[in-house]
C-alpha cells in the first residue's frame, strides 16, 4: 500500500475574528482566516512582498478555544490537513472551497492588549501538542497525554487547577 501525506503548518496572523457555530447536533465549529507573508529581493535589489489567505475551520474543543482567545490580528501556529467542500449555491452553481481543517494551534504573541485572550500566556499550545516533556512535569505530561485522547491538550482550561509555563494557574474557571 502506497504512503500519503496531507500535512500543513502554518505561521500567520488571523484576518478577522473567529467565527464560532454549531452543527444542528451540537458540534462547535470556529472558521477564520490566516495570512502568511513571503518576502524576497529580485535580481536588481528590488524587495518584494506577497501574502497568502488561508481559510482555517477547527472542530469540537478546539473551535471553542480559537473563539475564545482569539481576535483579529494575532499571531499563531496551526497545523492540521488540507480538504476542499464541495456545494450547490442558492443560484445553482458549484462551488469549491479549500480549507484547513487544524487540529493543533499555539498562541505566538503575548496577549497583552488583545480582548478576550487574557487568560493564555505567550507561547501556550492550546491543542495536540500541548504535552510537556517529562523531566519538567510528569505529572503534567501524564494529564495532557490523557487529554489529548479525547482531542485537548490540556493546557488551557483542562479538568482542575495546574500550573502553565509562567507558574500562572489554569482552570476550567479560567474559561
Amino acid at each position: 500500500m502506497a504512503r500519503s501525506l496531507n500535512r500543513v503548518q502554518l505561521i500567520g496572523n488571523l484576518t478577522r475574528d473567529p467565527e464560532l457555530r454549531y452543527t444542528p447536533n451540537g458540534t462547535a465549529v470556529c472558521s477564520f482566516g490566516l495570512a502568511t507573508n513571503r518576502s524576497w529581493k529580485t535580481d536588481s535589489g528590488e524587495k518584494h512582498d506577497e501574502a497568502e489567505f488561508h481559510n482555517i475551520v477547527a472542530w469540537n474543543k478546539l473551535a471553542e478555544l480559537c473563539s475564545q482567545f482569539l481576535v483579529k490580528g494575532r499571531k499563531v501556529f496551526v497545523e492540521g490537513r488540507l480538504a476542499t467542500r464541495t456545494w450547490t449555491g442558492q443560484d445553482g452553481a458549484q462551488r469549491n472551497r479549500t480549507e484547513i481543517v487544524i487540529s493543533d494551534m499555539i498562541l505566538l504573541d503575548s496577549n497583552r492588549g488583545t480582548a478576550g485572550a487574557t487568560a493564555v500566556p505567550a507561547e501556550q499550545p492550546v491543542g495536540e501538542a500541548a504535552k510537556e516533556p517529562e523531566e519538567k512535569n510528569p505529572s503534567s505530561a501524564k494529564a495532557s497525554a490523557s487529554a489529548s485522547a479525547s482531542g485537548f491538550g490540556g493546557q488551557v482550561g483542562g479538568q482542575g487547577s495546574k500550573k502553565n509555563k509562567r507558574g500562572n494557574s489554569c482552570s476550567a474557571a479560567n474559561r
